[in-house]
C-alpha cells in the first residue's frame, strides 16, 4: 500500500507539473487541448523516429502451409479493417475514451483519472492519451540499450513533456485510426505476444478480426499491466486478468458502447483460454533441419544483406515470409523410414536428403536424432545440434566417407571416354596403385604402400566388364579404371557434379577417390545423382521458392542448373545402375518403379550408404558413428534394436532409402529412364567373362499389351514411327503367326533382334528383300519354324 500511495502522488506530481507547463485555458469548457492550441504552444512538435517494428518471419512448405518461424517479438501487423471493430471500441473504452477528441493530450482525462486512482488506491485508469502511449512504446523500440529503455520508462517531468511534444507530432503526422492501429500493432499483451494479431492467437488461437466481445474486452484488459495479468504465469495471474477483463467491460458500459445485459453477459464467461504456443527457431520446429538449412541459408547469404548482422536481422525482425521446397509427403516418408531401422538413442546415426532431379529442389531432410541439446548438455545422447543431413555451412557436422557411391563419378567418365557396358578386363585380388596416378595439377599422387582389397560382400576379383564391375561393386576393378579414364578427369566429372567436400576443404585428389575417401554429406550427394535422373542436368540444391517482403515484394527463387554430363552418357549410367537393383548389390530390393542406384561400403565398415534415384526423385541416405567413423567402425554392432556383424551400403541405408522413396512417390505416376544408345555403349568385350554376365543378358519380364505379349525391357511399347533407340527410320515390328512373339527388324543393326534378343546372322539376300514388297513368305525364318 505504501508503494501505491507513493507511486499515485508521483502520478499526482507529474499531472500537475504538466498543468502547470502548459498552463492553457480550457477550450469549449471541456478542458481539451486543441490542435491550434498545441501548435501556438509547442509551435513545432518533435518529430519521432519511427523504425519498422520487428515482425515474425514465417517457412512455409512448398504447399504454403507453415512449419516454423522466427521472431524477436512474437508479432503480426495488420490493417485495422482486420481488427474486430469491438477490439477498437475496447482498448479505446479502457485506454482512452476521449481519444477521438483531443490532440494528444485529454486535461480532462488526466486529472479524471488520477481522482480515480487515488481513490481506489490503484490503477484503474490510464492518466496517458492513447498518443503518448503510442509515442512510449515507439521509444522503448528505438532503444538500442538497457539505459535508453529505462529513460524511456522513467517518470519524470522531462519525460512527460518530451513525451506529450512527440505525441503532438504524431497528432499532426497521422489520422486517429492510424494512431490506433499503430498502438494495436506495437502493445505488448503478455504472454509473449506483441500486437493484437500475436495476442488474439497466443491466448485464444483465432484472430483479431474474430474476437468476441468477451475476448477483446480480456485483451484490453491486459495492455496497461501485461506482465501481472500474464495467464502463463499461473493462477493468481489468470485471477488478475479475469478482473481487468470487468473493468473493461463495466467501463464499456458506463460509456454506452455496449448495453450493460451484453456486458453482463460477457463477464459471467470464463476466461476460456487456449494458449496456443507459438515457438520460435528451429527447435520447436516440426521439421527442424530443413529449417535449419533455410536459416543457414539466408543468414550466409550476401543477397540477403552485406554482413552478418543485417542478415540475422531480416531473418528475425523483418518479417519474411519464406516459401521453401519442402515436400511433407517426402519429408514424413524419409522420418518414418530411418525411424523404423535407426533408434534416437543409438550411437550410429542416419540420415536423409531428398532432392528433385532438374530442379535441385529439396524435399525432404531427415535424421534419426531429435535435434536439441541434450539432458546436462552432454555430447552424446538422443538429440544433436549439428545438421546431420547437411554439410557444415548449412550447421552439419564432418560428414562421412562416401565410400563406393563415388565409383558413378569415374562410371560417367568412362562412358563419356567410350567405354561401352561389356568392355572390361580381369581383375586381381589385391592392387597397389604404385604408378599412373596424377591429380588435376600434374602432381604424381600415387600410393606405392596401399593395398586396396575388394570391400568385404561387394565385389571379388577376375573378370569383370564396366556393368558387372559396378553390380558388384568391385572396388579393384574401379581403380583400375580410374587408372585408366585419369584421375584428374574423374574429379572433374566429380565437381561438374556438384562434389565438394562436406566441412568445405578441398578435395582429396588420391588414388582412393573413385572408393569415396572424401567426407560427404547426404544433400551434395542427392544432388550429384539427381543429375543423372535428370539426363545430366545438375542443379544446385534450392531450399528457398520465393520470399515476400513485409510490404508485399515477392522474389523468386529460379533453380541454378547446368548440364554437366552429355544425354546419352547419363542415359548409360541410368541403364547400369539399375541393374544394382535386379543383378547387383541391392538384388531383391526395389521401389516397384524404374530406379537406379548404387550402394557404399567403405573399408572396414567406417560408414555406409546408399544414393538412388528416378527421374522424379533422388535421395541419398548415410550412416555412421557420431561419436567418430573410424575409432567406432559399424562392425558388430547393435543398432535399432537389431544386431549387425558388418553393416554395408545394401544392409541399412538401402533398406531406408527403398522404403522413404516408396512411400514419397506413392502418388507419383511412375516414369521411365531414357533408353541406352546401345550403338555406342552397347557390346564390348572381357575376356573371360561368362556369357550370362553380359549386360544384354539382363532379364527381362513378359507382359501383354492386347497385341500380342512381349518381353519387356524397361521401356514403354514402341509406337508406330518410333525408334526405341532414338535413331534413323522406325523399325519394322511383326507378330509372328505361330508364336506369341514380337519380331523387330532394324535396318542400322547388323543383326536380326527376337524376342529374346538372340543375334543371329543376317543372310546375304536380306537386303534384296529390304526392298520387295513384303509377303508372309519373305519373312526371314525364325528358328521355331515359319
Amino acid at each position: 500500500m505504501p508503494v501505491a500511495v507513493a507511486t499515485l502522488g508521483l502520478a499526482g506530481v507529474v499531472g500537475g507539473l504538466l498543468v502547470a507547463a502548459i498552463a492553457l485555458p480550457a477550450v469549449g469548457g471541456a478542458g481539451v487541448l486543441t490542435r491550434d492550441a498545441a501548435h501556438d504552444f509547442f509551435e513545432v512538435p518533435a518529430m519521432l523516429r519511427e523504425i519498422p517494428l520487428p515482425e515474425r518471419t514465417r517457412l512455409l512448405d512448398k504447399d504454403g502451409k507453415q512449419f516454423a518461424q522466427f521472431y524477436v517479438q512474437n508479432r503480426q501487423s495488420v490493417d485495422l479493417a482486420r481488427i474486430a471493430p469491438m477490439m477498437q471500441k475496447a482498448i479505446v473504452a479502457i485506454e482512452d475514451a476521449r481519444f477521438y477528441e483531443h490532440a494528444g493530450l485529454d486535461l480532462k482525462g488526466t486529472v479524471r483519472a488520477l481522482i480515480a486512482n487515488a481513490r481506489a488506491g490503484s490503477i484503474r485508469q490510464g492518466g496517458s492519451s492513447l498518443t503518448q502511449q503510442l509515442v512510449k512504446n515507439i521509444l522503448l523500440q528505438n532503444a538500442r540499450s538497457e539505459g535508453e529503455r529505462d529513460l524511456a520508462r522513467a517518470p519524470s517531468v522531462r519525460r512527460k513533456l518530451q513525451e506529450l511534444r512527440y505525441a503532438m507530432g504524431l497528432e499532426r503526422k497521422y489520422t486517429k485510426d492510424q494512431i490506433l492501429l499503430r498502438y494495436l500493432n506495437i502493445a505488448y499483451f503478455g504472454g509473449g505476444a506483441f500486437g493484437v494479431e500475436a495476442a488474439a492467437q497466443r491466448f485464444f488461437g483465432t484472430s483479431a478480426s474474430a474476437l468476441t466481445l468477451a475476448q477483446a474486452a480480456t485483451l484490453a484488459g491486459a495492455v496497461r499491466t501485461p506482465y501481472r495479468t500474464d495467464p502463463t504465469l499461473g493462477p493468481e495471474h489468470q485471477e488478475a486478468l479475469l478482473e481487468r477483463r470487468g473493468l473493461v467491460l463495466d467501463r464499456m458500459t458506463q460509456l454506452g458502447v455496449v448495453p450493460r445485459a451484453q456486458a453482463e453477459a460477457a463477464k459471467a464467461e470464463p476466461l476460456a483460454l487456449s494458449m496456443r504456443p507459438e515457438p520460435g527457431g528451429c527447435s520447436e520446429s516440426d521439421f527442424p533441419y530443413f529449417c535449419l538449412y533455410v536459416q543457414r541459408d539466408v543468414t550466409a547469404n550476401p543477397a540477403f544483406g552485406q554482413t552478418r548482422a543485417e542478415r540475422e536481422r531480416r531473418l528475425y525482425r523483418d518479417g519474411l515470409v519464406i516459401k521453401t521446397t519442402l515436400d511433407r509427403t517426402a519429408q514424413r516418408a524419409a522420418e518414418q523410414a530411418i525411424a523404423a531401422y535407426v533408434n534416437p538413442k543409438d550411437h550410429e546415426v542416419a540420415a536423409e536428403a531428398m532432392v528433385e532431379p532438374g530442379t535441385g529442389r529439396i524435399r525432404a531432410l531427415a535424421a534419426s536424432k531429435k535435434y536439441g541439446v541434450n539432458p546436462g548438455d552432454v555430447a552424446d545422447g538422443p538429440k544433436t545440434t549439428f545438421n546431420l543431413p547437411a554439410d557444415t555451412a548449412h550447421g552439419g557436422g564432418q560428414g562421412f566417407q562416401a565410400g563406393s557411391t563415388f565409383k558413378v563419378f569415374t562410371l560417367a567418365t568412362a562412358l563419356a571416354k567410350g567405354w561401352r557396358f561389356d568392355q572390361g578386363f580381369d581383375t586381381p585380388g589385391s592392387f597397389v596403385p604404385s604408378s599412373g596416378y596424377r591429380d588435376c595439377s600434374g602432381k604424381r599422387v600415387n600410393a606405392p604402400g596401399t593395398v586396396i582389397h575388394n570391400a568385404g560382400g561387394e565385389g571379388r576379383g577376375g573378370p569383370h566388364s564396366l556393368a558387372t564391375g559396378t553390380w558388384q561393386s568391385v572396388n579393384i576393378f574401379y581403380m583400375m579404371l580410374e587408372r585408366e579414364v585419369g584421375l584428374c578427369d574423374v574429379v572433374r566429372t566429380a565437381r561438374s557434379l556438384g562434389i565438394v567436400r562436406a566441412d568445405g576443404k578441398p578435395l582429396k585428389e588420391v588414388p582412393t577417390f573413385t572408393l569415396g575417401v572424401n567426407e560427404m554429406d547426404p544433400v551434395t550427394v542427392a544432388s550429384a545423382f539427381a543429375a543423372f535422373g535428370a539426363r545430366g542436368r545438375y542443379c544446385r540444391p534450392m531450399a528457398i521458392l520465393e520470399i515476400t517482403e513485409r510490404r508485399g515484394r515477392r522474389t523468386s527463387v529460379a533453380p541454378s542448373c547446368s548440364p554437366a554430363v552429355e544425354e546419352e552418357v547419363a542415359d548409360a549410367v541410368n541403364h547400369i545402375l539399375s541393374g544394382v537393383f535386379t543383378r547387383g548389390t541391392m538384388k531383391g530390393q526395389g521401389i516397384g518403379r524404374p530406379a537406379a542406384g548404387k550402394t557404399g561400403t567403405n573399408n572396414g565398415y567406417t560408414s555406409a550408404w546408399f544414393a538412388g534415384y528416378t527421374p522424379d526423385l533422388a535421395a541419398a541416405v548415410s550412416l555412421g558413428d557420431i561419436r567418430g567413423a573410424y575409432k567406432h567402425p559399424l562392425d558388430g554392432v547393435e543398432i535399432g534394436g537389431r544386431s549387425y556383424g558388418g553393416v554395408q551400403g545394401a544392409t541399412l541405408p538401402g533398406p531406408i532409402w527403398v522404403q522413404s522413396m516408396g512411400e514419397a512417390l506413392r502418388d507419383v505416376p511412375a516414369t521411365s529412364f531414357t533408353p541406352p544408345n546401345t550403338s555406342r555403349f552397347g557390346g564390348g568385350t572381357t575376356p573371360g567373362l561368362k556369357p550370362e554376365d553380359l549386360a544384354a543378358a539382363d532379364p527381362r519380364k513378359r507382359r501383354d499389351d492386347g497385341r500380342g505379349e512381349y518381353y519387356d525391357d524397361g521401356a514403354p511399347y514402341p509406337e508406330d514411327g518410333e525408334d526405341r533407340r532414338g535413331r534413323g527410320p522406325r523399325p519394322r515390328w511383326r507378330h509372328m503367326h505361330d508364336t506369341p512373339r514380337w519380331y523387330r527388324w532394324d535396318p542400322y543393326d547388323d543383326r536380326d533382334l527376337y524376342d529374346d534378343r538372340t543375334p543371329r546372322h543376317r543372310p546375304w539376300y536380306q537386303d534384296y528383300l529390304d526392298d520387295q514388297p513384303r509377303h508372309p513368305w519373305h519373312r526371314p525364318r525364325h528358328r521355331d519354324g515359319w
